[in-house]
């Protein structure tokens, strides 16, 4: 009878292993069925990487505006106001209430 069982064994052993690696092909993190969810989550991250794009170009040309050899008075002056708090006596200011944390 044991003798019987033994010549099974090395088949029931890579039955095991098919049933192993056909099932983690299905569920597994790269497998068939989450295929939907990798490309979703792909999606979000293209989306969110030409937000950033866009928003390092804008920052690049302001910094660009503001260096020696290409200096841009209306972005000093901008950036003058915000940083020492003046303005000029022709402008209009509109103080706004302070956003609460």
């Amino acid at each position: 009878m044991l003798a019987r069982l033994t010549t099974y064994i090395p088949t029931a052993i890579l039955a095991a292993l098919i049933f192993y690696f056909g099932f983690n092909a299905m569920t597994g993190d790269r497998g068939i069925l989450t295929t939907r969810e990798r490309q979703a989550t792909l999606a979000e991250d293209e989306a969110e990487l030409k937000a950033l794009q866009a928003q390092h170009a804008e920052l690049l040309l302001r910094v660009k505006l503001l260096r020696d050899d290409n200096l841009s008075r209306d972005l000093l002056e901008e950036r003058a106001h915000v940083v020492l708090g003046f303005a000029d006596p022709r402008d209009y200011v509109i103080r706004a209430p302070a956003a609460a944390h």
